[in-house]
Order: C-alpha cells, then sequence, then structure tokens
C-alpha cells in the first residue's frame, strides 16, 4: 500500500494523533537544535512562515517540498567532527542527539498537512502567488468557488481584485476546522445550490479539493454538461488519489490549456500528495 493510502486509511480510522500548536513549538525546537545545517533551517523556516501568515489570516507563500535530504547525516557526522576533536565525549553526545531527534524532525515534517488541515481547516495548500496567477487566468470574468471551505482561494482572489462569489455548505463545521475561520464573507450554500443560483451570471467554476468518495463533484459536473452551460470547471485535486470522488475522476474530460499550465507551475506541493489544477469539461 503506498504511503497516501495508507495515511487515508489511517485518518478514517482515527488513529492519527491529532496535532496541536505544541506542533508549532516542536518545529522551533528543532530549528533551534538544528540550528547549523541551513538546509533543515531553510525547511522550517518555510512552514513556520507559512504559520504566521495563516494565523494573520493571510494566505502564505510558495513552499518547497519538505523533506529532509538524503545526505543530511553525512553533513551532520561532517559537522561534529569539524566541531570537535576526535573522541571528545561532547562530539558523541551531539552526535546522538541529533541523530535521535532527526526522524522525529522528519515525521514532523511529513505532518505539516495534517496540521494545516487541523489548525486553519486548510486542505489543499493555496499560495498568494498561486491566486496571484489565478486571478490572472480569469482575466476579470466572473467566477463562482463552490465547497470554498474557509474562503483561501477566494481570499487570493479578492486580494487581486478579481470577481469572484464563495460559497460553501458549511456542513463539515461540526467535524473539523472547515469553515469556522472565514477569510472572506461565505454564502452557505451546498455546491448544486450554489450552481442553479449562479449558473447563469459566471464563466468559471472552482471546486477545490472535493472531500474524498462523496459524489458532489460528479453530480455538479453532470448538471453543468445536462444544461449545455459554457461555464468552465476549474478543479484542484489529486487524480484517483486524496480527493473527489472515483466516479468524476472516470467521467472528468479534461482539457488541454496552456494557462492551466502555467498555473500548475506556481501550485506548490510539499508532501507526496500530488494535486493539480484542472480544466475539466
Amino acid at each position: 500500500m503506498d504511503r497516501r493510502k495508507f495515511l487515508k486509511k489511517m485518518k478514517k480510522n482515527k488513529q492519527i494523533k491529532k496535532a496541536t500548536p505544541a506542533y508549532i513549538e516542536s518545529l522551533n525546537h528543532y530549528r533551534t537544535e538544528f540550528n547549523d545545517y541551513p538546509e533543515v533551517k531553510f525547511l522550517l523556516n518555510h512552514a513556520l512562515m507559512a504559520d504566521h501568515l495563516l494565523s494573520l489570516k493571510q494566505l502564505p507563500q510558495d513552499i518547497p517540498n519538505l523533506q529532509l535530504p538524503d545526505d543530511i547525516q553525512d553533513k551532520m557526522y561532517k559537522k561534529i567532527n569539524e566541531k570537535y576533536a576526535f573522541g571528545d565525549p561532547k562530539g558523541d553526545a551531539e552526535w546522538d542527539k541529533l541523530s535521535n531527534d532527526l526522524p522525529k524532525l522528519d515525521q514532523q515534517l511529513r505532518g505539516f498537512r495534517d496540521y494545516l488541515e487541523e489548525q486553519y481547516g486548510m486542505w489543499a495548500y493555496i499560495s498568494s502567488s498561486f491566486t496571484n496567477q489565478l486571478a490572472k487566468f480569469l482575466a476579470g470574468k466572473p467566477a463562482l468557488e463552490v465547497m470554498a471551505g474557509n474562503g483561501y482561494i477566494s481570499k487570493g482572489l479578492k486580494d487581486h481584485d478579481a470577481n469572484i462569489i464563495t460559497t460553501d455548505s458549511l456542513a463539515w463545521q461540526k467535524e473539523n476546522e472547515t469553515g469556522k475561520h472565514q477569510l472572506v464573507p461565505i454564502e452557505k450554500l451546498s455546491a448544486m445550490d450554489a450552481y442553479e443560483k449562479y449558473k447563469d451570471q459566471v464563466d468559471y467554476i472552482i471546486m477545490s479539493w472535493s472531500p474524498d468518495g462523496v459524489p458532489i463533484d460528479n453530480e455538479l459536473l453532470e448538471a453543468i454538461r445536462k444544461d449545455g452551460n459554457k461555464v468552465q470547471l476549474i478543479v484542484i485535486g489529486e487524480k484517483d488519489g486524496a480527493t473527489n470522488s472515483k466516479k468524476f475522476w472516470q467521467n472528468a474530460e479534461f482539457v488541454k490549456n496552456s494557462g492551466i499550465d502555467k498555473l500548475n507551475q506556481y501550485y506548490p506541493h510539499f508532501d507526496l500528495i500530488q494535486d493539480h489544477v484542472y480544466l475539466v469539461k
């Protein structure tokens, strides 16, 4: 079983421990502990800055893949040998401490997405540079965001003066942080109700990280097709992976578009989830 499927299974079984504010404390601790290793501090600084901006209800910056370098232990060994004389017990103690903490640090970095989901209800990682490019793609045409969650995409689009209507059923508020930390006003409408209300007023519909296995995404796609509507559906998700229903991915027809290709160049990936931007008809 690949790691994505394993994580999904564990989450469904509620075997993954919930992240807490102590998670950020641990990242700060490791940043101090690994202060001599810029490759590690680089990753930690990006994660901590993203958390800081989100705490201020701002979109985060782009973020690198939060994976420790393959040769980090070799660099640790070299650094400690340069710092201490051979046989110095202080060097041995530092090596033991860093070596023991390295797997814990790796686990924390890999858990960053879980932290964002649990602390901020942020499922797709939406950066300010991505929404800037998305606004350019929309080119002033009116758009509807369905299943907007806390409105991260709409927030970024509004920051760039895009014409966006933001909706969500807010049905997940009792289960997680989705909808509890709204960055923009969100109209309480299901995806289908939002489509019926605004379908004749918009040129684009944006659907990001539709829940895994829930068929609402396919229902929306079928409604657009049935109406013969020329509205274009922009989807952010992981094909046959962590998002959307199986039926949706089976029925989706992907439109080749250079603008979408460019958008994907600005869409960050920092872990094993490989979600992308698609234009679907």
